[in-house]
């Protein structure tokens, strides 16, 4: 391994560094970064190393199985910042990851701003105001209605304890100019949901072209503010604009790429946590799945290409597909009964994980992988974004996952 301090900070890598200053003595302690490479555009910014072959394969999808990675071989000081969770991974090849050496992670409580407070965005402003008031100090809602705005501010004004009145985050308008004044951007607005009862079989992928190009308008607004906080996509399909937000943020004037907008890891899209629950519902309910509430996980997108292990140690095929099968059509079935499916979503894709988000802890949403968002466990640390690494994922398990991820490529 070899040891450099550059701008201030600790560097390591596999191979020799020009360029970089005279070697210098492991630190035993502190935050570490090893530079990896990367594709500029498609390959990861930065993120939580939590095992030494993602050093070499930092931005495959063999980071969530142990078992895939190579053996790699690291020295004592590397291996030590690993295990207590301080090694951080910067993509060498992507522009400005100098910039990352100097930054250190946000403490005390967020600022959110919630972009379009309709059926979703309202739902979930509403648990955002009862759960959040540990993790966020104040919520901005914009809409292009100034009524819409203007009721649920005073709704949510209207929201309190008994003599604890400051218990709460406060809700107030803002304009669209001040949309990016926050530490937090929730992107929920969308165009041109199909109605009940429309013959649309995938709504998600119905609405990508329309929501698209809201999406590009707004990514391009986080660029001229140079917004450095995190850009939530919950509007569908979630993975597609997750994806359009860091490409259209990175473009300039003439639609060139110059990686001087969002970050991969500032974007996260979140789908799966409502995916994610929708299995549990179903796993309640038939003895048959009862193994996913304690051993299942989810992949992949909010939609097509979403897959569900029953186990992880004792994975069955035939079940998980089965109970995949449920949760992607589940939002179907509340579309028989003659309801649109958004308040499970908007409380468990939105609400309950971005609160999880903001709390370090583990949740279900799409991080930036193999040159898309897929859907995953994972958290933020103060070393940067982690995505859960199991000891080993079963081959066709596997096989879904990268059959997930083509999917995505296949539409962006």
């Amino acid at each position: 391994m070899y040891y450099y301090n550059y701008l201030g900070a600790n560097l390591v890598s596999l191979h020799p560094l020009k360029d970089f200053g005279p070697e210098v003595t492991p630190p035993g302690s502190g935050p570490l970064c090893a530079l990896v490479g990367g594709d500029p555009v498609l390959g990861r910014g930065s993120f939580k190393v939590n095992h030494p072959g993602q050093l070499e394969n930092p931005c495959g999808l063999e980071v969530l199985d142990a078992s895939r990675l190579p053996a790699t071989q690291v020295d004592g000081p590397t291996a030590s910042a690993i295990r207590e969770g301080r090694l951080t991974a910067l993509n060498q090849n992507r522009p400005g990851w100098e910039g990352l050496l100097s930054s250190a992670p946000g403490t005390g409580k967020k600022r959110v701003n919630i972009l379009a407070i309709g059926d979703v965005g309202s739902t979930l402003l509403t648990g955002l105001k009862l759960l959040g008031g540990d993790v966020i100090s104040s919520i901005g809602i914009c809409d292009l209605s100034q009524q819409i705005t203007a009721r649920w501010e005073f709704e949510m004004g209207q929201i309190s304890l008994p003599w604890d009145y400051h218990a709460f985050p406060e809700v107030e308008v803002v304009s669209p100019e001040q949309l990016f004044d926050c530490d937090v951007f929730v992107f929920v607005a969308s165009k041109g949901i199909p109605p009940v009862g429309s013959d649309v079989k995938d709504v998600r992928m119905y609405q990508f072209e329309a929501n698209a190009k809201i999406v590009s308008h707004y990514a391009k607004m986080a660029r001229a503010a140079q917004f450095r906080g995190l850009w939530c996509a919950v509007s569908d399909p979630v993975d597609p604009l997750a994806k359009t937000a860091y490409l259209e943020s990175n473009r300039d004037e003439n639609g060139v790429w110059d990686g001087k907008g969002l970050r991969p890891e500032q974007v996260q899209g979140f789908g799966l946590g409502v995916m994610n629950a929708r299995a549990a519902y179903y796993a309640k309910r038939d003895s048959r799945f009862a193994s996913f509430l304690t051993q299942g996980r989810s992949f992949g997108p909010h939609g097509t290409g979403l897959f569900i292990a029953n186990s992880l140690e004792h994975y069955d095929e035939a079940l998980s597909r089965e109970l995949t099968e449920l949760t992607v059509t589940a939002n179907l079935k509340m579309r028989e009964i003659g309801f649109k499916p958004y308040v499970a979503p908007a409380l468990s894709s939105g609400a309950l994980s971005l609160l999880l988000t903001l709390r370090g802890e583990w949740h279900c949403g799409s991080v930036f992988l193999d040159g898309i968002y897929l859907g995953c466990k994972n958290r933020y640390t103060p070393a940067g974004v982690e995505t859960e690494l199991l000891p080993h994922i079963p081959d066709p398990l596997f096989g879904h996952i990268r059959q997930a991820a083509e999917h995505l490529k296949a539409v962006l």
